[in-house]
C-alpha cells in the first residue's frame, strides 16, 4: 500500500489555531460502521453515542513545557529575550537518565559535544554530551532544586509547526486529566473533555480508565517511504495499571465496548494484546504501527481528531474504519468546515 493512498487536500484556513472554548463545544462527526451512517453533532453530546457498560480509555500523559532557548556559556552575553537573539533552541524528547535528555537542537552546529548553555537567566544549565547519528543531541541539565519546577518557569509548550498563533493559556495543550509528565506532544483527542462531562458519563454507567503513553515527536514524523510497510515508528514508553487492565477485561466479558480516546490509547492497548494475547497490567516500549489490514484485538471504538495527510495517524484510523470510508469522511469534514489537527474537531468511530 502506498503512502500517497492516504493523501487528501485541506484548505489551510481549516487548520485550527486555537482550542475550542469551552473544551466540549468542539464539533464531532459520529461514524457508525454497522450502517455507515454519519451524524454531525457537538462533542458534549458524546454520551448519547455510548452505552451503559462501555468503558472509555484515556491517556493521562502530561506534556512538558519542553521547548527551551539557550545561550552558550562561553559567549559572555546576557540571556537574550526569546525569540530574538536566542542562539540555540532545544526540544526535550526523551529522558535517558536523571537530568539527561535526548533533544532536538538547532542550529546543530552550535550544539556540538562539550558545548555548554544557560537558560532562563541561569536558572538552568545544560551540556551537550553526545551527538547522535540521527542529529539529535544528548544533553545533561543541572539546576538548583527541581528540574521540572524550573522547566515550568522557563519552558514553552512544544506546539506543532502548523499552529502559528500564540497559545495564551498553556494549560489548553494538556487534557484536564493529565498527570504523568513525559510527553513532547498532547494526546489531542482528550482535549475535548471537561471534568463535568467525565462525571456525567460516569453517571450513565460509562466507566473510565487510564493508560499512559508518552507521546514522542516520532508519532508525527512524516512517512517518507513510498510503501507504508517500510516505515519505521519511533518507540514510545507506555504503562497500563492493574485497575485499567481489570476494567477492560471486565468490560469485554460483559459485552461492553472498549472506546479508546485517541490513537495513543489505541496503540497502547493493541501493543499489549499483540504481545501477550490478552490485556494485562504492564509497561514497556512500543513501536506498533497500525495500518489497513491490521486485525484489532482489543479496541472496539475510537475517538480521534482529524489528522495530517499521509500520516501514520490517518493510517491507523483507516485500519479501523476503512481507507476509502475514512477519506470520504475527511472530504465531508472539509466540505462541512470542520476544524482540523491538534486544536480541531473530532470524529467518533463506532
Amino acid at each position: 500500500m502506498k503512502t500517497s493512498d492516504f493523501f487528501y487536500r485541506l484548505p489551510p484556513e481549516l487548520i485550527a489555531q486555537h482550542p475550542a472554548q469551552p473544551r466540549d463545544s468542539s464539533r464531532m462527526m459520529a461514524l457508525r460502521r454497522e450502517d455507515d451512517s454519519v451524524t454531525h453533532d457537538v462533542f458534549r453530546n458524546i454520551g448519547e453515542y455510548l452505552k451503559p457498560g462501555d468503558c472509555l480509555i484515556l491517556n493521562d500523559t502530561k506534556v512538558l513545557p519542553a521547548r527551551l532557548y539557550g545561550t552558550k556559556e562561553d559567549t559572555g552575553a546576557a540571556t537574550p529575550p526569546r525569540p530574538k537573539g536566542a542562539q540555540v533552541e532545544f526540544l526535550l524528547l526523551r529522558q535517558i537518565a536523571e537530568g539527561v535528555w535526548e533533544c532536538l537542537a538547532g542550529p546543530g552546529k552550535k550544539a556540538k559535544p562539550g558545548a555548554r548553555f544557560f537558560f532562563g537567566g541561569g536558572l538552568l544549565h545544560g551540556e551537550v554530551i553526545e551527538a547522535l547519528p540521527t542529529g539529535n543531541r544528548i544533553v545533561e541539565f543541572t539546576c538548583e532544586g527541581s528540574f521540572y519546577s524550573v522547566l515550568d518557569q522557563i519552558g514553552e509548550m512544544p506546539l506543532p509547526h502548523y499552529i502559528t498563533e500564540k497559545l495564551e493559556d498553556a494549560g489548553r495543550y494538556n487534557t484536564v486529566y493529565a498527570r504523568e509528565t513525559g510527553s513532547a506532544a498532547a494526546p489531542t483527542a482528550g482535549l475535548h473533555f471537561t471534568p463535568e462531562l467525565l462525571d456525567q458519563l460516569r453517571g450513565k454507567a460509562i466507566q473510565v480508565g487510564y493508560v499512559t503513553l508518552h507521546v514522542g515527536l516520532g508519532t508525527f514524523r512524516p512517512v517518507k517511504a513510498e510503501q507504508i510497510e517500510r516505515h519505521e515508528m519511533h518507540a514510545e514508553h507506555y504503562s497500563v495499571p492493574e485497575e485499567t487492565a481489570d476494567l477492560i477485561n471486565e468490560t469485554k466479558a460483559r459485552g461492553g465496548r472498549v472506546v479508546c480516546v485517541g490513537t495513543t490509547s489505541c496503540r497502547t492497548l493493541e501493543a499489549v494484546t499483540r504481545q501477550y494475547g490478552e490485556m494485562r497490567a504492564c509497561g514497556g516500549w512500543t513501536d506498533i504501527f497500525i495500518y489497513p489490514g491490521y486485525a484489532f484485538k482489543c479496541v472496539d471504538a475510537l475517538l480521534t481528531n482529524f489528522h495530517l495527510p499521509e500520516s501514520t495517524l490517518i493510517m491507523l484510523v483507516s485500519a479501523l474504519y476503512g481507507r476509502e470510508k475514512t477519506l470520504a469522511a475527511y472530504e465531508t469534514a472539509v466540505r462541512e468546515g470542520y476544524r482540523f489537527y491538534s486544536f480541531g474537531d473530532c470524529m467518533l468511530i463506532l
